[in-house]
């Protein structure tokens, strides 16, 4: 929005005595608290302060079903882990982990890894594919960047499987909200910066309602659905309907 400062009376009347000069642009500046929070974000501090269930009891039995869970899975899915290492080993030039700064539990940085599903240069050419998804994220379905293997990866989630070390590590869940890349989470609004009050997981309610196929802002809602009703046996609802949301592929791209 353009303003021009406004001018006394005396101040018109010699107004064009006066040199001519460029309307000045006014910015508006942000709210102190989202400066903090932004100011935050850049030290790698926590942004957001804890929410959901805060019950120690809950707070232990997660903890202790995500290691359960994440050595169980991996001892049944290492034949595909294995494999999936093998193939990238050799086509991404002996590079198959892709580990990339996510946001977790209140906003603190941690390394998150993937099997590697684009080409090497894929963030220098970022600027080459328009983004189809509405808010900070960014996805194209036929996004050029994706190899032929990565593209497979992507449709059957094999490409988020490493994300069970990060569950050993207690860095991730297996469920809660996907962790955000810091350039989105410096572009939300703040009640959606809310989704970060939860540690991190591997599904949630977005994850079995469609994925990429829902705006972002229906996906932050779902988010602080799951904050708010955060417990065991919303847990156990979403880990029982993922492998059939996993099955269908639907909006996974």
């Amino acid at each position: 929005m353009i303003s021009h400062t406004p001018m006394l009376l005396e101040d018109r009347r010699a107004a064009w005595q006066l040199p001519h000069r460029p309307p000045v642009r006014i910015r508006k500046r942000p709210s102190p608290r989202g400066s903090l929070a932004l100011r935050r974000l850049a030290a790698g501090e926590a942004i957001v302060p804890a929410e959901g269930n805060r019950s120690p009891v809950y707070q232990s039995a997660k903890r202790v079903c995500d290691l359960v869970g994440a050595l169980a899975l991996l001892a049944l899915l290492s034949p595909i882990l294995v494999a999936t290492f093998l193939v990238l080993l050799v086509t991404t030039r002996g590079r198959p982990i892709f580990r990339q700064q996510r946001l977790g539990h209140c906003g603190r940085p941690f390394a998150m890894y993937k099997f590697r599903t684009m080409v090497l240069d894929a963030a220098a050419r970022q600027h080459e594919v328009p983004n189809e998804k509405d808010g900070p994220i960014f996805k194209n379905r036929r996004d050029p960047r994706i190899t032929r293997i990565g593209r497979f990866l992507r449709s059957a989630s094999i490409d988020e499987l490493p994300q069970l070390f990060n569950v050993l590590a207690g860095q991730m869940s297996l469920v809660g909200p996907r962790p955000p890349v810091a350039k989105e989470v410096a572009q939300y609004k703040p009640w959606q910066r809310r989704r970060l009050a939860v540690k991190p997981g591997l599904t949630c309610l977005w994850q079995v309602s469609g994925r990429c196929e829902i705006g972002f802002e229906d996906w932050v809602r779902m988010d602080l659905w799951y904050l708010e009703n955060q417990g065991f046996w919303t847990d156990l609802k979403l880990l029982l309907k993922t492998p059939g949301s996993v099955l269908s592929r639907r909006g996974a791209y």
